[in-house]
């Protein structure tokens, strides 16, 4: 009585099968999570990592310290409504509530959306004594800060485009913002 072939492959294949959907089951079992900022699950990705899922750009700003150029970025002249993240670690930064034309050609906020989510550093960098603005979780370059800015707070939250990733108003809740929609909704009934 020998083995054949034929009854050992489709044992294996069938083997093969049914482990496949037993993990399928398991995983369409786990509700899919919000993508948003959860403090306590972030990990920082690893150098490698961060130089193939950032553009060179962002990669250069946020973990070298550059500074992309003046009126020639992304969210200079935005003026959608929404939030800017950290985009290496979706940690919530600023509002376009808060935003406002610098003239400088970055985009500029008078404050941070939530201020545990943003660090200051003093920067001796060319010949000169600035306060950098990086992200608290991640340590993402950012940008500066300066204490030219308008009321209420006079300052300017000068920030690389590159640093961040904007969230238009009507994607909150579908990204994992969705605490943020009420600022919004208070905006809007203090507006004429």
């Amino acid at each position: 009585m020998g083995l054949t072939t034929r009854g050992v492959v489709p044992g294996w294949l069938a083997l093969i099968l049914l482990a496949a959907g037993a993990a399928h089951a398991q995983t369409a079992a786990v509700p899919a999570r919000p993508r948003g900022w959860h403090p306590m699950d972030f990990k920082k990705a690893s150098d490698g990592d961060l130089r193939r899922t950032l553009t060179p750009l962002q990669y250069e700003v946020t973990q070298r310290d550059a500074t992309e150029r003046a009126f020639n970025n992304e969210y200079w002249d935005n003026h959608q409504p929404g939030i800017y993240v950290d985009v290496v670690s979706g940690e919530p930064l600023f509002s376009s509530l808060d935003k406002f034309d610098s003239g400088t050609g970055w985009p500029s906020f008078t404050k941070p959306l939530e201020s545990g989510n943003i660090r200051e550093k003093s920067d001796r960098s060319l010949f000169m004594v600035r306060t950098e603005v990086r992200s608290a979780h991640a340590d993402s370059h950012l940008g500066h800060v300066f204490d030219d800015g308008p009321p209420p707070t006079g300052l300017r939250y000068c920030m690389n485009s590159a640093a961040l990733r904007f969230i238009p108003l009507e994607r909150l809740e579908a990204e994992g913002y969705g605490q943020f929609l009420p600022l919004f909704a208070a905006a809007n009934t203090h507006r004429p």
